[in-house]
């Protein structure tokens, strides 16, 4: 189910057959009420996507001011695109590792989380309809696939930079954005953008919980793993202001992210 997602183009497509592929799991364990068999497939390196949009460097990604309708419309089609790069990413993790014994519940955490994802890409794209956009018209940004490439061959590694890093900065951005759009009166984008910000704080916390598993399976100080991995796989520093609140909720307190910060790794 994972790798027929992953191989899917079209992102109305994809999240469908997502959303579908997710609730015939849901089905199968409740039926079975225990753990259910797990297949083996090998995932594509990178997910299949849409001829469009055009995918560019982050530096040349246009910038625009939110404060006109084009301005909101980028950054609309900028999440849509985080979105559907968040379902082939768990889909992703659910298919790549399965050569670790996981817990059947780290499966459950990632279907659910695949299914949001795909549930909030479509929520987005329906903004940019209505505003006379379309997911594809504009621009992306290339790099969103980099973190998955790069930690292919380290589960903890992804948990530590997907998750924990990357959706976290989410948590960060999205009540700005929510402020943005309330002030434009655009009522369906807040809305859409608060759904989004209710349910990423639990993708952030399951990749906190299945990080602090591996270590404690390993006999790991969490901490100084997560710091050694972030330095590793990720690129660049991580940039405050930070929603502590909502990463506390999701299991990522200060010390593991203010050490990171430019001001913690600059030398003097």
């Amino acid at each position: 189910m994972a790798v027929e997602v992953l191989s899917t183009k079209d992102g109305r497509t994809k999240t469908a057959l997502s959303r579908t592929h997710a609730a015939s799991w849901a089905a199968a364990r409740g039926a079975a009420g225990r753990d259910i068999p797990l297949g083996h497939a090998a995932p594509p390196q990178r997910p299949a996507r849409p001829d469009r949009p055009e995918l560019l460097d982050p530096s040349d990604v246009p910038r625009r001011r939110p404060g006109s309708d084009k301005g909101r419309i980028a950054m609309l089609h900028a999440v849509a695109h985080i979105e559907l790069n968040a379902v082939d990413l768990h889909w992703d993790i659910i298919a790549r590792y399965t050569d670790t014994p996981m817990p059947i519940g780290f499966y459950d955490d990632w279907v659910k989380s695949a299914d949001e994802e795909s549930k909030h890409f479509n929520l987005i794209c329906d903004c940019l309809e209505e505003m006379g956009s379309h997911y594809g018209a504009l621009p992306a940004h290339a790099g969103m696939w980099r973190a998955a490439e790069d930690t292919a061959g380290d589960l903890m590694g992804r948990l530590a930079v997907v998750p924990m890093v990357l959706e976290a900065r989410g948590l960060d951005v999205t009540p700005g954005m929510i402020a943005i759009f309330e002030r434009a009166g655009a009522t369906r984008a807040v809305e859409a953008m608060q759904v989004i910000y209710a349910e990423e704080v639990h993708h952030v916390a399951y990749g906190s919980k299945w990080f602090h598993f591996l270590c404690g399976r390993h006999d790991l100080d969490p901490k100084p793993v997560f710091h050694d991995l972030v330095r590793r796989y990720f690129h660049g520093a991580l940039k405050p202001p930070f929603n502590e609140e909502k990463r506390a909720e999701a299991g990522i307190p200060p010390d593991f992210y203010w050490p990171l910060t430019e001001s913690a790794t600059t030398p003097g």
